[in-house]
């Protein structure tokens, strides 16, 4: 799919799904993976092996571990951001999450870092209720990440991600981001996703680290 193509289905998505116009702009910058006989990812962006490093950053999760996206490599992860107490979006989002990395085999898991929206909704509270409401709590390694407003905003600037807080309601933009064991990002996926595609591009990382 060629840039000018991707740019305009990111931005019918993210008509669709509330994502801002930095995010759509982020993604419209990935290219079309599948030179050199690798099968292409599912996601609006791809990039190749070792073509986009993923933005580092560390904060601390919900117990108030510190996490840092670095110290995570050896293994996919996948790093998208929600917002604890919202009840449209994200509770879907996180739905789709939790029953996909459920039904997958244990070895193709990733580790899930999920960005706090809110950093003053986001309670350790909070993100236990959602986590088990949303059923989104698992049989693997996941982090609910919380900072200050400007912490957190660096990571939604890196990314692409638009939060607007100035209404009683979180507006935020909604991706996926999935990034390989080496610490680059590899597809971008607008909400809504499939899951099963996500699933795809999780066993092909898996597959091709092997």
């Amino acid at each position: 799919m060629n840039r000018t193509r991707l740019a305009a289905v990111a931005v019918a998505l993210a008509a669709l799904s509330g994502a801002g116009v930095a995010l759509v702009a982020y993604l419209a910058l990935g290219s079309a993976e599948g030179g050199l006989g690798l099968p292409r990812m599912h996601g609006q962006a791809s990039w190749s092996p070792g073509e986009r490093r993923a933005p580092t950053f560390e904060l601390r999760d919900e117990k108030g571990t510190v996490v840092s996206l670095q110290e995570l490599r050896g293994d996919p992860v996948l790093l998208t951001f929600l917002d604890s107490r919202c009840v449209e979006q994200c509770p879907i989002a996180g739905r789709q999450l939790g029953t996909m990395l459920r039904r997958m085999a244990p070895a193709d898991r990733p580790t899930l870092l999920i960005v706090s929206v809110d950093p003053a909704g986001d309670t350790p509270v909070s993100i236990r209720h959602a986590m088990a409401t949303w059923r989104l709590a698992g049989p693997y390694r996941w982090h609910w990440l919380r900072g200050t407003r400007s912490e957190l905003a660096a990571v939604w600037r890196d990314y692409g991600i638009t939060v607007d807080s100035t209404t009683s309601t979180v507006m935020h933009g909604l991706a996926l981001f999935l990034i390989d064991g080496r610490g680059f990002e590899r597809t971008g996926y607008l909400f809504p996703f499939l899951p099963n595609f996500v699933a795809l591009d999780l066993k092909t990382l898996r597959e091709r680290a092997a």
